[in-house]
């Protein structure tokens, strides 16, 4: 006959934030033990691909780590991927480009 483990928490129902596992204790006893949600690693805001570099935490936990670890030593750093940044600073500079063709063009209309 298998031993019988009793919830320590409250709520006795199968949800996503009342999970649990059963572990066998050093005085071979059974009980549960309550498993955290996993985190999602924060996507980029543009692509909603991942942000390499950033763990993957809860929401809570973002507010007790330190700066360096929430973001990127980078332009955009925790809010935007590499391959993102890289296309808006060269979509800015072929903006600026066209400006400055565009000023070149209608100052030789007027020679």
């Amino acid at each position: 006959m298998a031993q019988r483990v009793t919830i320590r928490k409250r709520t006795p129902y199968n949800t996503t934030s009342n999970r649990r596992r059963v572990v066998k204790t050093p005085g071979g006893k059974l009980v549960y033990h309550h498993l955290k949600k996993n985190g999602t690693s924060p996507k980029c805001g543009d692509c909603g691909v991942g942000l390499p570099g950033v763990p993957a935490l809860r929401p809570r936990k973002y507010a007790t780590v330190s700066k360096r670890i929430k973001s990127v030593q980078r332009a955009y750093g925790g809010s935007r991927c590499g391959e993102c940044v890289k296309s808006r600073i060269l979509r800015a500079f072929l903006v600026e480009e066209a400006k400055i063709v565009k000023r070149v063009i209608k100052s030789q209309q007027k020679k």
